[in-house]
């Protein structure tokens, strides 16, 4: 089944490339953001785009194209997953193996700020734009948005992700702003995850473009969560990020979920590559906990 799908991929892609705008227009789209059980539980896989292709002691795992369409169709495909975020080559991919339908999709919209570099905090716009996640029929646009003191780059990185949060909200499309604290150790930048960082970044996103009616948050589960909720009345997703401890992370999930702003989950590495191998398991135990 594997190779079958990718050769309909590369054939597509070959012969007929309009067929990926074609397969976008007759998707049937989301009739809402939040699933019957009134959360959303998103699949995310957008960070091979930043060259962040580790998972575990993996270094290259989300290298391998195949088997991260493969999973990420065993995921769609679970009850109760709503819907997607991910960079144009690999919405398009899904586009054509036809998974996309009834889901709610996102586009990844600035992955200039390769994992590692010098640059990293300069975080440009390189996918998605505004114009084209309308054109294509899809829910919005996610946007990372470090937020690093000592770094002259930080002005330009909020400037920008304003401007997306205003072309998005003029076009009625959410904003899915991820912020943080993050400062540079040892030639590598690192987020401050305590809740006073992470309170610091809802503040300052919340701030950002001159409307916030379609803007949502998507934030990191911490400590002391009921207080970093409290900081804003936007919409918040909680993020999965790469877990050492799964049980652990579904536990801190699941009490985070309880809080009157949070309205799901935005995961992808920690289900798509569960130690154990099951990904249905780990999609559908995330689920339950919505």
């Amino acid at each position: 089944m594997l190779s079958e799908n990718v050769s309909r991929i590369v054939d597509a892609r070959v012969k007929d490339p309009a067929a990926i705008a074609a397969a976008a227009a007759r998707r049937v789209k989301a009739t809402s953001l939040l699933g019957e059980h009134g959360k959303a539980m998103i699949i995310a896989a957008d960070h091979p785009a930043r060259g962040a292709n580790g998972v575990g002691g993996d270094p290259t795992a989300l290298a391998d194209r195949f088997q991260l369409l493969d999973r990420m169709c065993v995921a769609l495909k679970r009850p109760g997953v709503t819907g997607v975020l991910a960079t144009a080559d690999i919405l398009e991919d899904l586009l054509l193996l036809g998974v996309l339908d009834g889901k709610s999709v996102f586009g990844s919209m600035n992955r200039a700020g390769l994992a590692g570099s010098v640059f990293e905090i300069d975080d440009r716009f390189t996918g998605y734009d505004a114009e084209t996640i309308a054109a294509m029929g899809f829910d919005g646009g996610k946007m990372l948005t470090r937020i690093a003191l000592g770094d002259p780059a930080t002005p330009s990185a909020l400037e920008n992700t304003a401007r997306a949060v205003n072309k998005l909200n003029d076009r009625h499309l959410i904003a899915m702003v991820e912020p943080f604290i993050s400062e540079w150790r040892d030639g590598k930048i690192r987020n401050d995850l305590s809740p006073d960082a992470v309170v610091k970044s809802i503040t300052i996103a919340s701030g950002l473009g001159r409307r916030t009616a379609y803007t949502w948050l998507k934030l990191p589960v911490v400590a002391d969560m009921e207080r970093v909720l409290a900081s804003s009345t936007l919409p918040a997703l909680l993020l999965g990020g790469e877990v050492t401890d799964l049980d652990a992370a579904f536990a801190s999930w699941g009490k985070a979920l309880k809080l009157p702003t949070a309205q799901g989950l935005v995961v992808g590495r920690s289900l798509l590559y569960p130690s154990d191998g099951d990904v249905a398991g780990a999609v559908d135990r995330a689920v339950s906990l919505l």
